[in-house]
Formats: structure tokens, C-alpha cells, sequence
């Protein structure tokens, strides 16, 4: 077990011992389906506090073949899944925060050489009997460990999009990086499934759009994706039974987002409801505006300044209780 390389799966134990754990394993089963596919390239977007990570630790654990973890899914719905078995515990797993290596780094090169030097430490350590033709080029040193193993890796990036939430005005800097990412991931045999998650949605900067591969599943277009990230309104009002809140009132205070999932039986809507402020409000036993205070407004703050497209007088048009329409497939 290494800190990159088959993790382990303390940080998913962490989330089954807490007193809310809301079960949604059953994404295991969507990802299962897309192993070692065309399809394998898998991008989730959604505000903070959506369950992303949580989620990125389970499949952590479900996947790493350095430990048996069958124990700790014995009790959720995946079990029952025809997939289960098959792929538990069947891959070496890579699980990385970009947002720990950008915080670590000054520059954009620099963290990307930090990330490609620790993985490797990570697979010399793990795998001391292969021969590593260039120990400093992780995508060959990636190609040798598979060709000695022959099994691939689920490769799990949290926080893919932090470069360009810090580095806004550097396109050169972005466009690196997504070639970095495109580099490692695009075409290789030795991706069993790719999974990033962030805030921004995959998008093209530019003229360069190096992650085309990925299938995005955000806000606006969750795709059958759509219940794993968030509380659904089943899922609310279970909490509300067992804690004795209203389950009225804690519609009416997180009930802000409405999804819609497109499937081949027709659009399927779901009330989200942000796990932050439900749990907090269940534990403390009192509604509150909980999410809001996991982050500061300064940066919506600034593009309500600047006031794009009328954006100013649409805000205070919605504080005001009115609709305004708009068009986000043309967003950039």
C-alpha cells in the first residue's frame, strides 16, 4: 500500500463510521459497467459538499487489490449487484488530490513534476522485480508495471479542475496541463477507468479541447448519474423521520436544486438536496444556511461587479422571487 498507489481504504471507513452515511454505492455498479471500455472516462461536476470525494474513497476501496475490503460493503446496495463480485478488489488503484500537489508547488510545472515523481516512488516501492526502462517518464514506467502485471488501473483524480480556478489568466499553463492529462490518460491500454471530479464541468479552452474522451456528468446534464451526488428527497425525508425534523421545512430550506436526468424511458427529475446542510441541520437539530459558510462569496462577488450581460439586475430580480432564463450551453 502506498500514499498514491492502493491506498487503502481508511478514508472510506471514516465515512461508514460517521453517524449519517447515506448509501450510494450503487454508482459502483455504473462504473463497473464502463471497465476497460471506450466509455471508461468518467467526469463528475458539482458544488463543494456534494459528496465527490466520499465518493472517490469508496471506489478506492472497492477497487484496491492490495487489501480485501468485502467486509466493508457487506451492508450496502451494491452488494447485490451481478457486477459486485466480479470486480471487487481486481485493480491497482491511483488516487490523487490535485488541489494537495497545486497547494505544494509554486508552479504549474513544478506540481506536475512532484505528481509524476511521487507516483513513480510509489511504483518502484510497490513493484521492486520490474525493470523500469525511464523511471523519471510515468507513462512508461506505468506501461512496464501493466506489462509485468497485466492489470489495469482505475485511476481516481479529485480536484481535477484546481489549476483553473488559481490560474485563470495562464492559458499556457492550462494548456499544459490538460496536454499532460491528455497524454497520460487518452488511448492507453493500461486505463481500466478514468474518474475525475471538481466543480468545472470539461470544457474547451480556446481551441484546445485535449479531454475529449471524458463523458461529463454535471449539474445541468447529470446523465444517470444524477442520485449519486447529493440527497435525494427519498433520502431527506428518511433522515427527517429519523431525527424527528420537518421534513416540510427542510424542503424548504435545501431544496435548491432541481436535476434532470436524461434516460431512454423518458426525463427523470430529481429534488437535490446539498449532504452539508441536511446533515448539520440533523446532528444540531436545527435548519441553518450551513452550506453557504464552507465558502466565501468573493468570487461570485467579483462577477456580479463586473456585471456581464446584465448579470447585477438579474440578482436582484431573483432576490426579489423572479425566474430568469438562461442559456447555459453557451457558457465558457
Amino acid at each position: 500500500m502506498g500514499s498514491y498507489l492502493n491506498p487503502g481504504n481508511f478514508s472510506f471507513c471514516g465515512s461508514l463510521r460517521s453517524k449519517i452515511y447515506v448509501d450510494k454505492s450503487e454508482l459502483i455498479a455504473k462504473t463497473n459497467e464502463v471497465l476497460c471500455t471506450e466509455q471508461r472516462y468518467i467526469c463528475v461536476s458539482r458544488p463543494r459538499r456534494f459528496g465527490k470525494s466520499m465518493a472517490a474513497n469508496m471506489l478506492a476501496a472497492y477497487y484496491d487489490r492490495s487489501e480485501n475490503t468485502e467486509e466493508l460493503f457487506q451492508n450496502l446496495a451494491i452488494r447485490e449487484d451481478k457486477s459486485y463480485k466480479e470486480n471487487l478488489n481486481q485493480y491497482d488503484v491511483i488516487k490523487i488530490n490535485m488541489q494537495e500537489f497545486l497547494s505544494m508547488s509554486g508552479t504549474m510545472e513544478e506540481m506536475l513534476e512532484m505528481l509524476k515523481n511521487y507516483l513513480a516512488a510509489d511504483f518502484e516501492e510497490t513493484y521492486p522485480e520490474v525493470r523500469f526502462r525511464d523511471e523519471k517518464n510515468l507513462i512508461q514506467v506505468m506501461k512496464d508495471v501493466f506489462s509485468y502485471t497485466r492489470c489495469p488501473f482505475v485511476i481516481l483524480i479529485d480536484e481535477w479542475d484546481c489549476l483553473f480556478r488559481e490560474y485563470k489568466q495562464d492559458k499556457d499553463a492550462q494548456k499544459k496541463y490538460l496536454d499532460f492529462l491528455r497524454a497520460w490518460l487518452k488511448d492507453k491500454d493500461y486505463v481500466a477507468l478514468a474518474y475525475m471530479t471538481g466543480i468545472l464541468p470539461i470544457k474547451k479552452y480556446g481551441s484546445h479541447s485535449a479531454l475529449n474522451m471524458f463523458t461529463e456528468y454535471s449539474m445541468t446534464d447529470p446523465g444517470d448519474l444524477a442520485e449519486y451526488f447529493g440527497f435525494t428527497e427519498r433520502e431527506v425525508s428518511a433522515l427527517c423521520k429519523k431525527y424527528e425534523m420537518s421534513f416540510e421545512e427542510a424542503k424548504t430550506w435545501y431544496d435548491g436544486y432541481q436535476l434532470i436526468a436524461h434516460r431512454q424511458t423518458g426525463d427523470e427529475i430529481y429534488s437535490m438536496y446539498s449532504p452539508k446542510s441536511v446533515v448539520e441541520a440533523m446532528l444540531r437539530h436545527k435548519f441553518g444556511t450551513y452550506w453557504n459558510q464552507t465558502e466565501t462569496y468573493e468570487a461570485l462577488k467579483i462577477y456580479i461587479q463586473m456585471d456581464m450581460d446584465g448579470l447585477k439586475d438579474s440578482v436582484v430580480r431573483m432576490l426579489a422571487g423572479e425566474a430568469v432564463p438562461i442559456h447555459i450551453g453557451t457558457f465558457s
